[in-house]
């Protein structure tokens, strides 16, 4: 049973606290506390409160130590990877999530008005005054912790946090989905990206040959890091396809491996790359990031991300009238609606038929460095 103690305050008022002990065996087990300013409100909150605990396991899950946000999100890092490599952007997002005022917060203080408070505070100047799809982001990447939190640690998570969050926010009128990108490179901008890369392969040739990973990721629309994934047993000779592992897709990642035909441009490039290892481009997808980050600030084209690639991709193959099930045999999309934003149309037919940079890349010699081959080891220690 409860005890309900009254309390006179220094400003005359009276505070009723119930104090709820359990024990077994003569031995304490659990005990809980809450302070009320009405007496009937204090009988009111102590009698639900051991009609919870009677449940089968109420108990032990009352006595666990609450976690913050910051250790679940650690620990759905270390778990996650476990499976294959987190992409770059999650990890960030969560790292930084950690560091700030939420993840001090344990489990039990989640619920829809703290998420709509954190989306809010990082729209404001003193939470970076990010856009809306970018907080969007920030909740879509710890819904993904949320998600699993509870079934697979135990965390007291409201598992219908998010969704209330997010159903908010929009009611308040805030856009959280990305803007389709419909930024596609120029013949110009390429020519001047590849005549950078060439000539750093000139001074030193075992640095990454972007030379060979911009050429395949334009003809084969693959994403970053399925290039750097994809390996020489996964290449199907007599169907000129390979085998995409754990490709991107909003209802399964992991063990979502499918197989993608490969054109002839990128299929000649996959042709020219040295069988040293398990995989075919055996760079570190940050470094192919990050070379391509700077090249782009440097030759100041702006806006331009490598992904923006694949967008090219794919609509050079509508340019081509390629049907939408030819398309998605190369891009492995599944419906046409995820497909619709990569069609953004200069035209009908190839603008890279004779295009003077295919040839420079098949000929692009390829040498392996010290760090190619760190990369290749420690994915086959991973494995």
């Amino acid at each position: 049973m409860a005890t309900i103690r009254a309390r006179k305050l220094a400003d005359g008022t009276v505070s009723y606290t119930a104090q709820i002990r359990i024990k077994r065996d003569g031995v304490q087990v659990y005990q809980e506390s809450q302070t009320f300013a009405r007496k009937q409100a204090a009988h009111v909150w102590a009698r639900k409160r051991e009609t919870q605990l009677d449940e089968p396991g109420a108990i032990e899950r009352a006595s666990l130590k609450g976690a913050t946000v910051k250790e679940m999100n650690v620990r759905y890092l270390v778990e996650v990877e476990k499976a294959r490599p987190l992409g770059k952007t999650k990890r960030a997002t969560l790292t930084a999530i950690g560091e700030t005022y939420l993840g001090q917060l344990t489990d039990t203080d989640i619920n829809t008005q703290r998420l709509v408070d954190f989306a809010l505070w990082r729209m404001s100047k003193e939470g970076g005054g990010v856009q809306p799809q970018t907080a969007g982001n920030d909740l879509a990447h710890l819904g993904a912790v949320l998600a699993i939190a509870k079934d697979a640690w135990g965390y007291q998570v409201d598992s219908l946090a998010m969704g209330g969050a997010r159903r908010v926010l929009r009611k308040l009128g805030y856009n959280l989905k990305s803007r389709e990108r419909d930024r596609r490179p120029t013949l110009d901008e390429l020519g001047r990206l590849l005549t950078h890369y060439q000539a750093m392969q000139a001074r030193r040739a075992t640095v990454t040959n972007m030379l060979k990973v911009v050429g395949f990721a334009l003809f084969s629309t693959r994403r970053l890091d399925e290039i750097t994934r994809i390996r020489w047993s996964d290449v199907d000779e007599d169907g000129q396809r390979v085998l995409v592992r754990d490709m991107k897709n909003p209802g399964q990642k992991i063990g979502n491996d499918v197989w993608c035909y490969v054109p002839d441009e990128a299929w000649q490039i996959i042709k020219t790359m040295p069988k040293v290892g398990d995989d075919i481009f055996p760079y570190s997808p940050e470094s192919i990031s990050t070379s391509w980050a700077k090249a782009c600030k440097l030759l100041a084209i702006e806006n331009l991300h490598f992904h923006d690639l694949r967008h090219e991709g794919v609509s050079r193959l509508f340019e081509m009238e390629w049907d939408i099930p030819r398309v998605a045999s190369v891009s492995g999309h599944r419906d046409w609606n995820s497909m619709r934003r990569y069609t953004h149309l200069r035209g009908s037919g190839d603008r890279y038929l004779g295009w003077e940079w295919h040839e420079k890349i098949l000929k692009a010699p390829v040498q392996l460095g010290a760090a190619s081959m760190k990369w290749l080891n420690r994915r086959v220690l991973t494995r």
